[in-house]
């Protein structure tokens, strides 16, 4: 078995004017296709290493397969968690939950929103259910895996890094946040939160 690139739920410019067509195409086509040839490629290295025995470069071929897998996982979630009727405010379950974490939903995505603006270098601003203490928790991710919050699951990615914003927004890493949550696929969410609680 092999990872595979998986289809865009929606037309590439289906997210205009929040997100261009043209970041679409470069975003899915080429960087999360890197992310899962790479994959692909690290698991090959392991089999090889496996049959011959010979383990001598197995940290760098790790490190490969978790950064890539890493970015597999987490844009396989980001385009599931926009929608081009997305937006407005989360209901169902996620909503209740929200609510008890961080006292209402403008709290949570102001949260959210600064976390997302204050990623060092390039990263992930993420919300996950933590069964440890039975709430929603929102993180940073640094590239694709660092400072990632053990036994969670997340059930909201937003991609933070230079490749999802800069041909439209540039610099202006702030902008692209307070866009993006008009494509907010709050039913995708509310569907991720009930499945991780279950």
């Amino acid at each position: 078995m092999t990872y595979e690139l998986p289809d865009l739920p929606y037309d590439y410019d289906a997210l205009e004017p929040h997100i261009d067509q043209r970041i679409m195409e470069l975003h899915h086509d080429g960087h999360h296709q890197s992310y899962v040839d790479s994959a692909n490629d690290a698991r090959e290295q392991l089999e090889e290493m496996r049959s011959d025995g010979e383990y001598d470069d197995i940290k760098a071929v790790k490190r490969q397969l978790a950064f890539n897998l890493s970015g597999h996982a987490n844009h396989s979630i980001f385009w599931e968690n926009m929608d081009p009727d997305g937006g407005g405010e989360p209901g169902g379950a996620v909503a209740d939950a929200i609510e008890d974490a961080f006292d209402s939903v403008d709290t949570f995505m102001e949260e959210f929103s600064e976390a997302a603006k204050a990623v060092e270098g390039a990263g992930w601003a993420m919300l996950f259910y933590d069964p440890l203490a039975d709430e929603l928790i929102i993180g940073q991710m640094e590239s694709q895996h660092l400072l990632a919050h053990q036994n969670t699951t997340p059930i909201l990615a937003l991609d933070v890094w230079e490749h999802a914003y800069y041909l439209q927004y540039e610099n202006n890493r702030g902008e692209y946040v307070d866009a993006w949550w008009d494509v907010v696929n709050w039913d995708d969410i509310d569907e991720r939160y009930e499945a991780a609680i279950a």
